[in-house]
This record gives C-alpha cells, structure tokens and sequence, in this order.
C-alpha cells in the first residue's frame, strides 16, 4: 500500500466515472477540468473523438470578462456561461455531464449550474 495521493485519487475516480459516461454524436459529453488557477471546459464526441466546443478561464474573449477571478465561483460560472452559449449556437441542447473524477462541488458544480441556466441540458 502506497501512500495517499491525491492525484492518483481523481484518476481513479475518473477511470470509473468514464465506463459509465460517453459521449455520442446526440449526446455529446460536457468534461470540466480545474487546475489551481484556471477551469476548462470542452464538449467532446467521443464516437468520432473530437472536441466540439471549448471554453476555459485562459480563452482569449472570455480572459478579459474574468480578469483575476479565473480560480474562484465566479470565474467557473462564466466560463460555464459561455460553454453553454458557445454549444447552442453550435446547435447542441443536451450533453452528458462528466466531473472528471473531480467532487461535484465549489467550481465544478458553478460551471454546470451556470451552463444549466443559459439552456444547456443534462
């Protein structure tokens, strides 16, 4: 037995979320990724693995609306925002919701409210 480390926690919990969670072409997957100091987003097809649309806290147009509030709720709801705009213009509605292995709360759970507010569903 090793000792506890905390990234090798979420990639376990990442590997078993994902056996569950796929992304299809009617139903792409909605994967949110939190570093430190920044959040990303990409809604990807997983049938053809391809990134549909992405949205982060480091994206040119949306770095400016944030300014230094790239690691807080803040920050994680308008790039949340504008993954949801960006989808429906794009003429996606409905996603599945993947947390990669990250807990379901704080930034990761603001991004998917704010996505859920602008239309996205899932």
């Amino acid at each position: 037995m090793g000792a506890f480390n905390r990234a090798e926690s979420r990639v376990r919990r990442k590997k078993r979320v994902r056996k569950k969670v796929k992304g299809t072409p009617e139903r792409p997957r909605l994967c949110v990724f939190r570093s430190l100091k920044h959040i990303y987003a990409q809604i990807i097809d997983d049938t053809t693995s391809t990134t549909l649309v992405e949205a982060s806290s480091v994206s040119k147009g949306i770095k400016e609306k944030i300014g230094n509030e790239g690691c807080n709720k803040k920050g994680a709801a308008i790039v949340g925002k504008e993954i949801a705009e960006r989808a429906l213009k794009k003429g996606i509605k409905k996603v599945v919701f993947d947390r990669n292995g990250f807990l379901y709360h704080g930034r990761v759970k603001a991004l998917s409210e704010a996505a859920r507010e602008v239309g996205l569903e899932f």
